[in-house]
């Protein structure tokens, strides 16, 4: 399988401080990675970095086969599906769901003189109708609830057939009920053998979908541990990436951690 991210000794400095901090990884076709670690960990830099917004310090970034700092990064980003809070502020709230999607194909916010083929909106409709949001379809954005948006976005980051999606912490802000909903969901779309590579980010081990394979465990912009989620997420690395003696367990394809009695 080849290599769709390619992160060689990727470092990001800002205002003095070093927000990663020679970062080596690779995600292959058909991966789907979970990134944890607690908050300035460097996970949402991270995900900057993959989505091509953001261009290392040092190092090298290789995106689907192209190199940051070669590469016409508009190009690229259609290729890229990202659901992001920072995205989310983004969106309009007073367009309609389905152009919140349609206006992902062109990589733009808010429509404008764009023109869209019927196939564009059945594929709008289609996306919508799998994450349970198509009755939604005219309904303003702004007049969502939080967890209808989560799945109005990933409906978005979908539309372009991308061959990386890229989720930074989707259940963010949702009641259990949505977030059971929107893991559900997502553990669907990660057991579809034609879906695209998926990095998701999160704080919670909780938050992880069945289907999920790898995870890389961040602290202080630099990677603890990485690799196959079955041997990689432990509670001796769990515990070193949040400063804190964890437990950690696992019920069937979901895992849950708590704070140690003698902690």
């Amino acid at each position: 399988m080849s290599d769709v991210l390619d992160f060689r000794g990727v470092s990001v400095l800002r205002d003095g401080s070093t927000l990663l901090d020679g970062i080596d990884w690779q995600v292959s076709e058909g991966e789907r990675w979970v990134v944890l670690g607690s908050n300035g960990a460097g996970k949402t830099t991270l995900l900057q970095v993959a989505a091509a917004n953001l261009h290392p310090s040092r190092g090298a970034a290789s995106i689907l086969g192209e190199t940051l700092g070669a590469v016409d990064v508009f190009e690229l980003r259609p290729r890229i599906g990202l659901s992001s809070a920072a995205l989310a502020d983004r969106l309009p709230g007073r367009e309609t769901v389905r152009d919140v999607v349609l206006t992902a194909s062109y990589a733009v916010v808010g429509r404008w003189r764009e023109r869209y083929e019927q196939q564009d909106a059945a594929r709008a409709d289609e996306l919508l109708a799998a994450l349970g949001v198509e009755a939604m379809a005219g309904r303003r954005f702004g007049t969502l609830s939080e967890g209808e948006r989560k799945r109005v976005q990933i409906a978005r980051a979908l539309m372009t057939d991308p061959e990386l999606m890229l989720l930074d912490e989707p259940a963010a802000g949702l009641d259990l009920g949505g977030r059971e909903d929107l893991v559900r969901r997502l553990g669907d779309l990660a057991l579809d053998v034609f879906a695209p590579a998926m990095v998701l980010v999160t704080h919670h081990v909780e938050e992880i979908p069945p289907g999920f394979t790898h995870v890389l465990l961040l602290k202080d912009g630099r990677v603890v541990a990485e690799g196959p989620l079955e041997t990689t997420l432990t509670a001796d690395a769990l515990s070193k990436t949040f400063d804190i003696d964890l437990e950690l367990q696992r019920l069937g394809d979901r895992w849950s951690a708590r704070a140690t009695r003698n902690t």
